[in-house]
């Protein structure tokens, strides 16, 4: 076939071969038995559980592809479903992806978008077992993700207990500076760093998974609660305070981000309001037991008292707790002065 009548288009190609095409040359994860090809898909379960989580990321709702590319889309939509699951404490090991876009979607989209995939959940330490394909008006892709805690109980956010410390793996508030920069139409070249992480999350994992089940729990202790910082720290720290029964109060002084706050003045913006209520960088957040020694990468950013909610320096903080789907933001989330 010559390059000027080789498909070009979704819709040229047609299904079953653009899923022949997603899948070819790929490796799969050890745990992943039976990849594409068959009905389903067979995933080991070696303790007989598994941690399943899903989320879906729409067109223009979730990201845009002229701000970025389609395998940055492939990469965040694996982390915001990996990170839910390590934040559980288990170990990622599969992912099932559905994928819809109109039939004249560029195949170079699908494939950057499949590379994406792959390459997130690789680094993740799972692959892609299986999924479907559709059509629809915009490009609409839902991730279900599997986990395994081998043996262990998993991490709960309801775990909380008042004298913990509160402290957190991983960026606060870069992926909110970076739609901040896209959206006011900033030198994207001169905040590369911060647009990078809004594009494509960067979880980290293994401040997790090695005190899991990397031997040094037996050094640290485990946290009492985790979550990951998908709709904002307050409002995420919230669901912890609310799962547990407690009030969680953070030390705006440990929270300060100078690069951020650079950022924020030639943008006339607020850069504790990127940190405090941004998310959407699937960093960590955790109740660790008060007289803990905090593993590297872990930050110490505020306590947990008796009470409700969550507080800064003591006080409830106005303005918007976070993002919420079908609002956009919720409200600070109330709580018990100190």
């Amino acid at each position: 076939m010559s390059e000027s009548t080789a498909p070009r288009t979704v819709g040229e190609l047609g299904e079953f071969a653009l899923i022949d095409r997603i899948n070819a040359g790929r490796v799969q994860a050890p745990a992943v038995l039976l990849g594409p090809g068959d009905d389903a898909a067979l995933v080991a379960a070696p303790d007989g559980r598994f941690v399943v989580t899903t989320d879906m990321l729409v067109q223009g709702r979730h990201f845009r592809l002229d701000w970025s590319s389609p395998r940055d889309i492939g990469r965040k939509a694996i982390a915001q479903n990996a990170a839910d699951v390590v934040a559980m404490g288990a170990v990622p090991t599969a992912f099932v992806v559905a994928l819809g876009c109109p039939a004249e979607t560029p195949l170079e989209v699908v494939d950057g978008i499949a590379d994406g995939l792959w390459a997130e959940a690789a680094h993740a330490g799972g692959s892609i077992a299986g999924g479907d394909l559709v059509r629809s008006e915009d490009i609409v892709l839902s991730i279900t993700a599997f986990g395994d805690l081998r043996g262990l109980a998993p991490l709960l956010r309801s775990g909380a207990r008042v004298g913990d410390t509160i402290a957190v793996a991983g960026r606060l508030g870069w992926s909110a500076a970076g739609l901040a920069v896209l959206s006011a139409g900033a030198d994207i070249e001169r905040f590369a760093d911060v647009v990078a992480a809004h594009r494509v999350p960067q979880p980290p994992y293994a401040a997790v998974l090695d005190v899991v089940h990397g031997g040094a729990v037996a050094r640290t202790g485990t946290p009492h609660a985790l979550t990951d910082i998908s709709d904002g720290l307050l409002a995420d720290l919230g669901h912890i305070a609310s799962a547990s029964g407690v009030r969680i109060d953070l030390d705006s002084a440990a929270l300060r981000d100078p690069f951020l706050e650079t950022i924020a003045r030639g943008l006339d913006a607020d850069a504790a309001q990127w940190i405090l209520a941004g998310g959407e960088e699937h960093a960590f957040a955790a109740a660790w037991p008060c007289d803990v020694t905090l593993p590297v990468g872990w930050q110490r950013i505020g306590r947990v008292f008796a009470g409700h909610g969550v507080t800064v320096d003591g006080a409830v903080r106005p303005g918007s707790g976070g993002w919420e789907s079908f609002g956009g933001a919720d409200s600070a989330v109330s709580a018990e002065p100190r």
